[in-house]
């Protein structure tokens, strides 16, 4: 294996073709559990499948599905008792699952969150260790975490079979993913999806709406309540927007948020590592890796790495200023991937997180009561134990800008990419 931390390495990896740097074998193991989606198929495959799913994730249609996130977070927020102590991973994720349930599958999920949180976590757990250990036993073998794991995915399918089935049974569902999944078609070929793939485009899909996002707003509210000067600045911001509920398109009056997000995104990305399969011999950063080799990209300690951040462990949103952002090489920032396999939801999550975080804001005080966020990497980051928080009630929002001057709009992009 060989462990790549520089933009340059990041580059010469990420940036090749799926020919010549294919999915490694945890990306095989989780095509053995869950299926062949988008974030798993072989090269050969998925150049298809990201042309059919593409115009489903841009930046105008993602706005579609991300209409229940402020209700859902106001709703959450609304119901923890004032002066009460909240566990902020455990409260994001029924926000994310709310949210995920009611705009983009058509149920609700409030009841779920721990059917599928818990099965995602065996089952990533799962391909996670198998892929990266030196010697595996057969699949048949049915071992003990074998069996867990299977029982795990078999959960997951059936759930995305289920919202798959109601939505063919019920036509009036309201499910805009789903109904965007069922309507796709490849450009080339005017192929579409058959029943099975965009099942297991769901599971993905739930995972990663629910998991990863869930994270990253736990994450960012609990440095925003070590940190009361920022979560007033958010408050201030979102204030001047008005007394009513938060829309997508509000986004682009959200600047200083989306800077606290992609801080958050930097010190706890989604996956700390990105690896690849080397099919043919490369180079990387000057130096020769041979084909069968493992590169992974350490996308933890490249963004963390005090050659390439100012004082890399304190969080600091500023740095995410369009004026200083532009300073940043485009490689050593990297939270949703770079190259040909970006994460081709990184534009909905981002406006989840930031109509999220500024409705919470807005509602509640947050006042963490950890001094230290512990990670876990099963497959990609989590809280590894309790975020705990007190939360106090704040006054009606108003209206004022008590900055004295107008929202200025910007975009997501013009604070994340250098």
């Amino acid at each position: 294996m060989v462990i790549v931390t520089s933009p340059q390495g990041a580059h010469d990896v990420l940036g090749l073709s799926d020919a010549i740097v294919e999915r490694n074998a945890v990306h095989e193991e989780m095509r053995n559990q869950i299926g062949a989606n988008l974030f798993v198929v072989r090269h050969e495959q998925w150049l298809p499948r990201r042309r059919l799913l593409q115009p489903i994730f841009t930046k105008k249609n993602v706005q579609n599905f991300t209409g229940a996130m402020s209700q859902a977070a106001e709703g959450i927020a609304a119901s923890w008792p004032p002066g009460g102590v909240i566990d902020l991973d455990a409260q994001c994720r029924k926000v994310t699952m709310r949210a995920l349930g009611r705009s983009v599958l058509g149920l609700d999920l409030d009841e779920e969150s721990d059917r599928i949180a818990e099965p995602m976590r065996v089952m990533l757990r799962y391909v996670a260790d198998r892929g990266v250990a030196p010697v595996r036993l057969p699949r048949w073998v049915p071992t003990p975490r074998q069996r867990r794991a299977r029982a795990a995915s078999a959960t997951l399918r059936a759930l995305a079979a289920d919202v798959l089935d109601g939505c063919r049974r019920d036509p009036g569902r309201d499910a805009p993913l789903v109904r965007a999944l069922m309507a796709a078609t490849d450009p080339a070929t005017g192929r579409g999806l058959t029943d099975a793939e965009i099942a297991d485009e769901l599971v993905v899909f739930i995972g990663a709406g629910h998991d990863t996002t869930a994270t990253t707003m736990a994450y960012a509210l609990w440095q925003l309540g070590l940190h009361p000067e920022m979560q007033d600045r958010v408050r201030r911001e979102v204030d001047a927007i008005g007394d009513r509920q938060l829309e997508p398109g509000d986004v682009g009056h959200l600047g200083y948020t989306l800077q606290v997000l992609h801080e958050a995104l930097r010190m706890c990305p989604p996956a700390a590592i990105n690896g690849r399969m080397a099919t043919e011999d490369i180079a990387v950063d000057g130096y020769r890796v041979a084909a069968g080799t493992l590169v992974a990209v350490g996308v933890y300690a490249m963004q963390r790495d005090p050659a390439l951040w100012d004082r890399p462990n304190e969080f600091d949103p500023d740095r995410f200023r369009p004026d200083l952002a532009k300073s940043l090489d485009r490689w050593q920032y990297i939270p949703f991937g770079a190259g040909p396999r970006t994460c081709i939801g990184d534009h909905f999550a981002m406006l989840e997180l930031a109509l999220a975080l500024a409705t919470i804001v807005r509602t509640v005080e947050i006042h963490s009561r950890e001094p230290e966020f512990p990670m876990a990497t099963p497959f990609t980051t989590t809280a590894a134990a309790p975020i705990l928080a007190r939360v106090t009630g704040r006054p009606s929002y108003t209206t004022e800008n008590p900055a004295g001057s107008a929202a200025r709009p910007v975009s997501a992009s013009s604070t994340a990419s250098p």
